[in-house]
């Protein structure tokens, strides 16, 4: 020993249960405190690696660019005093075991600093290698488990905010008729996601007309989600107080440039109300994919007007509603752009509006929910993973009174 602690030592030993090598930081102004900290550790048969610093100021600079397991930190250094050092490190490290060294003298101090933070104190002169051995592996156990805990609450509070904005995004639809019938799928393009831009809604008003949306917010993330939950919720609000066509979009192209974070944020939207009685639907588009009519088993894409996506050029924008006939059965899909433009198979080419009817057409089972789940399996399939754009599907079906209540909006099955 040459009586001073080199900067940088590693000792070879093996831990109980196999464990990694703890990345010690020893910061203490005294060389024969510090010498006698290593020798100690050397004794306990770790394996280890110490680092040691002198001031607070040389200990924050390496934590800035090197991690250390445990920090092992006297209370009294040349440039801070006390508890403060404590939270420096903290701050500088959080994911480090903070054991503090004290003199005799000193209890309170490293009671104070425990409170502060620290895992544990250790008096000077009252410590042997088992001991430090021990209060080494238990402060870093017991901040790993801290950490732990955190980020289940961490977790726990996003999937509450995520189910508050999935009830925003998938609400029950307000239906008063058992001769329509509503079935949707709901697919976040990000990895682990909950959410999406996308957004659709079905109330009934009381004329008895069914009105549907489906809308799509550019880009993905938490305000994207937000901003069409916004959507969503104006969509329903103006539709129940009789709002519809080219003047509910242009109050809804108001709400979005006014709540949307940025100005190149768009939407594009599908518009579409049932008129059971009269056995028509009106469709208008904004920026949006046509709705798919079913009917006798077949599917076709209808044929109609489009105009321009929300936000695109605000104030500008004109939109012309198409009436279509209705079978007197049948179902109406609307659908984001996610569910066709991943790939069609191995090659380059996007599966497109054409193949998902064709798609559709070779689904027969008589129960549309797994008509619908097939669908999604089919497209999957395809598509290999490789598209990771959101996704939806709101289907309306009529005809045929539906069985039980209406079915509660949920995400699309994991596959």
């Amino acid at each position: 020993m040459s009586g001073v602690v080199p900067e940088e030592r590693s000792a070879a030993g093996v831990l109980p249960g196999g464990a990694p090598a703890l990345r010690v930081l020893l910061v203490e102004d005294d060389a024969g405190d510090a010498l006698l900290v290593e020798e100690m550790l050397i004794d306990t048969g770790m394996d280890y690696t110490l680092r040691w610093r002198q001031s607070l100021a040389d200990a924050l600079s390496e934590l800035r660019t090197e991690r250390a397991d445990c920090v092992l930190l006297d209370l009294r250094l040349p440039d801070v005093s006390g508890i403060a050092g404590v939270t420096a490190v903290l701050e500088a490290a959080p994911e480090a075991a903070v054991l503090v060294l004290t003199g005799l003298a000193e209890s309170d101090s490293g009671v104070a600093a425990v409170a502060a933070g620290a895992q544990d104190y250790l008096v000077k002169g009252k410590v042997g290698p088992e001991l430090l051995q021990r209060a080494l592996r238990y402060a870093v156990h017991r901040k790993q488990a801290e950490r732990a805990a955190a980020e289940l609450r961490a977790n726990r509070v996003l999937a509450e905010e995520n189910a508050r904005l999935e009830r925003g995004l998938l609400p029950r639809p307000l239906l008063h008729t058992p001769a329509a019938r509503v079935l949707t799928r709901y697919v976040p393009g990000r990895e682990r996601a909950l959410l999406s831009g996308d957004f659709l809604d079905v109330v009934q008003t009381e004329d008895g007309i069914v009105h549907a949306v489906i809308g799509d917010v550019s880009g993905h993330g938490p305000d994207q989600a937000a901003l069409g939950v916004c959507l969503r919720i104006t969509w329903r609000a103006l539709t129940l107080a009789g709002h519809v066509g080219g003047r509910l979009l242009t109050l809804l192209e108001q709400i979005l440039v006014a709540e949307r974070t940025g100005s190149d944020l768009f939407a594009t939207c599908s518009l579409l109300s049932l008129d059971l009685e009269g056995g028509t639907a009106t469709v208008v588009l904004a920026g949006h994919h046509g709705p798919l009519i079913t009917a006798d088993g077949k599917t076709t894409e209808a044929d109609a007007a489009h105009g321009i996506a929300l936000g695109i050029a605000p104030g500008l924008g004109h939109w012309y509603p198409t009436t279509l006939t209705l079978p007197p059965s049948g179902a109406l899909t609307l659908y984001t752009d996610g569910l066709i433009e991943g790939h069609a198979g191995e090659g380059d080419e996007r599966l497109g509006a054409t193949r998902l009817v064709e798609l559709m057409g070779r689904i027969t089972d008589p129960d549309p929910d797994v008509r619908l789940d097939r669908l999604l399996e089919s497209v999957r399939a395809l598509d290999g993973g490789r598209h990771t754009d959101d996704l939806a599907i709101l289907q309306l079906l009529w005809g045929t009174p539906a069985e039980g209540t209406v079915p509660e909006q949920r995400p699309a099955p994991a596959g």
